[in-house]
């Protein structure tokens, strides 16, 4: 699939739901903290890749783990896109100017509080990323046709708080992808399919 094929998908993928992945359908009327993560699409020649990074060890919240560039909305910032742009800003150096926004996934209410809107960014190599060694451990890339190959979509279950969870796992190359970020990249799938 090439960007222009992905614009397509996106133009004609119409969805009734407001929220997928992990979360109970109960979890839309809790009342959450507005968040937006920018879901960097990289057009290389040889094929689209996706961007992620790996937050340091010593943040207080999902430490270590995989994620988008991301985070709570600021009132500066009037709409989801420039929450997702600031973050990814702050986060690995990425400028605004370099992201063509091409559409948003539904929105995503986490366990943690947060209704998170996944704006879809396409960005043109090369890539000149500074990310801020504060929040994120590692910057690193995985092919979107593995990302939308539905035999990757594993689901797992935990104890959380007295209560059995389920959640998405992509597992790539010795990197676990999981929860509100694997459930973000199986709404992806839904919404444009493989």
């Amino acid at each position: 699939m090439d960007v222009a094929a992905l614009k397509a998908r996106l133009a004609r993928a119409t969805s009734p739901h407001t929220v997928y992945g992990d979360d109970a359908a109960e979890r839309e009327a809790a009342a959450t903290t507005p968040a937006a993560v920018l879901v960097p699409i990289i057009a290389h020649g040889e094929g689209l890749t996706v961007l992620f990074t790996r937050r340091t060890v010593h943040l207080k919240a999902h430490s270590g783990q995989v994620s988008f560039p991301g985070g709570r909305a600021e009132p500066g910032d009037p709409t989801p896109e420039d929450t997702a742009l600031r973050e990814a800003e702050e986060e690995i150096g990425l400028a605004r100017s370099r992201v063509e926004v091409i559409g948003r996934l539904p929105e995503y209410v986490t366990r943690t509080g947060f209704r998170v809107t996944p704006v879809i960014g396409v960005i043109q190599p090369p890539l000149e990323l500074v990310p801020d060694a504060r929040e994120v451990d590692e910057v690193f890339e995985v092919p979107l046709a593995f990302l939308l190959d539905e035999r990757n979509h594993q689901r797992a279950t935990r104890e959380l708080n007295g209560r059995t969870v389920a959640f998405y796992v992509i597992e790539h190359q010795g990197r676990t992808i999981w929860g509100a970020t694997a459930g973000m990249l199986v709404n992806l799938y839904r919404r444009i399919g493989a």
